[in-house]
């Protein structure tokens, strides 16, 4: 297919969100009238479920003014998979998880104590996008870290270390993991003190680790076509909404790897977005219904019920629902995703107060204003089943931590998936068009 030029905004534009199980595209007319839209599971090369469901929704538009132009965003890679090696179990561990929250990761191992051999194979046997090495309180015996720090640079592997430890320390690890060839990001110390864990300057170099990761095959074709992740794509999309629509927006991509959820303000001109690795409804679909227990969101009658759904799912991949009892699980799991999400973007951006820390002030500050309207996305709510659709919105609306905040709000479901291609068509100068595609599909 020969693309249109970059320069023509009279041309039809075909907008791609490449997922990690799921390839979308849809066919929107210069005027922002979507033409047509395909799917199709995304495949190990990437680029076939590319092509087959670019020329699938282009065909629709066939005797339209000119060949589409492909606009294209992908969340292919999933969750950044993060191995934590540390001191001890449980202050590994917790510091793993709250440096992942929010920052596009997932906890995939936690590895205490001095590296032997077998931890070294079963840390690979995880497949890790990155590992993060901690090494104790400040001032403490740096022994453990520097024989870690030394069986890492021997380990193969493509996989980047963050070192988040002790200044006096650091120097000494690092001379260490680089001699070995290996990729490092140095952060502060993630445990400067016991029981004291200060995860945001490693969160914030997680963060963005995941927003190259996330992007999948980076090179070749597919690394000239996409310049950018989905969540980015969204976020360009509430920033239209809020324009449109004159107040604040929060909107909710449940994936199938990983959530987002981006905050705008009509006045803003940054869109303040986190994203959960270990939320989703495929990929994710185990640690949706952990934290939901965590949060309270679901009680155990419900979890049990749930169970052997959720094990289903996140063994599933691409696949679609096959009866309306599946969807109904399907958009309950949704739901449930969305209310975790929605409170962890809250505290995490100061508007809800964190129980776990009391005290603790916001990691990334900021306030879009009035939040007027809350939308749900993602391929997930791609059904026709407006009762169903509607208990989804109920969920998020009524959540008893929520509600406070949502008062004044109004709950939508995307059900049309006209979000993603609206921030596409807004990074690429069409507004106007992007404008048109939400009044038509989601504001009107």
């Amino acid at each position: 297919m020969t693309a249109a030029s970059p320069d023509d905004p009279h041309a039809p534009a075909v907008c791609l969100d490449v997922g990690s199980c799921w390839t979308k595209a849809v066919l929107v007319l210069p005027d922002g009238t979507p033409a047509g839209f395909a799917e199709h599971p995304t495949t190990p090369d990437v680029l076939t479920g590319v092509d087959a469901a670019v020329a699938a929704a282009a065909a629709a538009g066939r005797g339209g003014r000119g060949a589409p132009r492909v606009l294209a965003c992908s969340s292919a890679g999933g969750a950044l998979r993060l191995s934590v090696v540390g001191a001890e179990t449980l202050t590994a561990t917790e510091a793993g998880h709250r440096v992942c929250r929010s920052a596009g990761a997932r906890v995939v191992g936690v590895h205490p104590g001095p590296l032997e051999p077998d931890a070294v194979l079963e840390l690979s046997s995880r497949r890790p996008g990155a590992v993060l090495l901690l090494g104790g309180a400040d001032g403490g015996d740096p022994s453990v870290l520097l024989h870690n720090a030394g069986r890492l640079a021997r380990t193969r592997g493509h996989w980047p270390v963050l070192l988040a430890v002790d200044d006096d320390a650091r120097a000494d690890a690092l001379g260490l993991l680089l001699a070995g060839g290996r990729a490092v990001t140095t952060c502060p110390n993630v445990t400067p003190r016991p029981g004291r864990i200060v995860a945001g300057p490693a969160r914030d170099a997680v963060a963005a680790l995941y927003s190259r990761h996330v992007l999948g095959a980076g090179t070749g074709r597919f690394g000239a076509l996409v310049h950018s992740g989905t969540h980015a794509a969204v976020g360009d999309g509430a920033g239209v909404l809020a324009r449109l629509t004159g107040t604040g927006v929060l909107v909710v991509d449940v994936g199938s790897a990983t959530t987002d959820v981006h905050r705008s303000g009509p006045g803003t001109a940054r869109t303040a977005a986190t994203v959960e690795g270990d939320l989703g409804v495929r990929d994710g679909a185990v640690g949706v219904l952990v934290e939901a227990q965590t949060e309270g969101v679901v009680d155990p009658v419900e979890a049990d019920l749930l169970g052997p759904a959720v094990s289903t799912l996140q063994e599933s991949r691409a696949t679609v629902p096959a009866d309306r009892g599946a969807a109904a699980e399907d958009r309950r799991l949704a739901a449930i995703a969305a209310v975790v999400a929605l409170r962890r973007h809250l505290r995490h951006t100061g508007l809800l107060t964190d129980p776990a820390q009391p005290g603790a002030g916001p990691d990334a500050p900021g306030d879009a204003g009035e939040i007027g309207l809350v939308v749900l996305t993602g391929g997930v709510f791609r059904q026709r089943d407006a009762a169903g659709l509607a208990a989804a919105a109920r969920t998020v609306r009524h959540d008893t931590v929520l509600a406070p905040l949502l008062a004044r709000a109004e709950v939508r479901v995307d059900s049309e998936s006209v979000l993603a291609p609206a921030g596409l068509l807004a990074a690429h100068g069409r507004e106007v068009a992007a404008g048109a595609l939400l009044v038509e599909h989601l504001t009107g």
